[in-house]
């Protein structure tokens, strides 16, 4: 059964901190809140955690449209291929901030993520998700939290959330109510930036 852990947004604790990320460390999943939707997470690294996600996903881990979650920019040429400075301008505006972007995948990525073209980057504006990822030292692969009810998408009370994922996941974290509009997804590989999600994000960063 998973622990739940309350975290406070405007100072997370990094003895708490320090707790999650020696569970992602060892492979465990976590819930975590972002400045979108609560989001399913793991390291990175380690692969039978992402093929974990996957499984509770019910998608293909090599198909799958996992974000990564950065903790700012520096991380983008780990992962990324090199973009030109009108796409970087962009994610200057708009990152830390509500948006998923489509960018050119490189060489370096995890073996499992190999053979794809493109990864999802994402910096939200969120202390306990930048937190995790400073301590942890590289990203978090994430996935949306979704909730069955037809008219709420998004479950947004982390007690409900522990209700639900305590059996399927090591970690939930309470970092208080979430959001229930995701982040807006924007593809940069076009000739043109591309909406493909209208989200909590203003188009006006482009």
């Amino acid at each position: 059964m998973a622990e739940f852990i309350k975290i406070y947004n405007e100072n997370p604790d990094p003895r708490k901190i320090e707790k999650v990320v020696s569970v992602l460390q060892k492979g465990g999943l976590v819930i975590y809140p972002t400045d979108t939707v609560y989001g399913l997470g793991c390291d990175i690294t380690n692969t039978k955690a992402l093929e974990r996600i996957a499984k509770i996903k019910n998608v293909k881990l090599e198909k799958a449209n996992f974000s990564f979650i950065c903790n700012d920019l520096s991380h983008l040429s780990d992962f990324v291929k090199q973009i030109e400075t009108s796409t970087y301008k962009i994610l200057k505006r708009a990152l830390p901030g509500p948006y998923t972007f489509i960018l050119p995948g490189s060489n370096s990525l995890p073996k499992v993520f190999k053979k794809r073209k493109t990864v999802g980057i994402r910096v939200p504006d969120n202390a306990i998700a930048k937190a995790l990822v400073v301590a942890l030292g590289n990203p978090i692969v994430s996935t949306s939290i979704h909730d069955e009810d037809e008219i709420l998408e998004y479950t947004t009370d982390p007690e409900l959330i522990f209700e639900k994922w305590q059996n399927l996941v090591d970690v939930v974290i309470d970092g208080g109510y979430g959001d229930n509009h995701a982040s807006t997804v924007i593809d940069l590989t076009t000739q043109e930036p591309t909406v493909i999600r209208e989200g909590k994000g203003s188009l006006d960063i482009l």
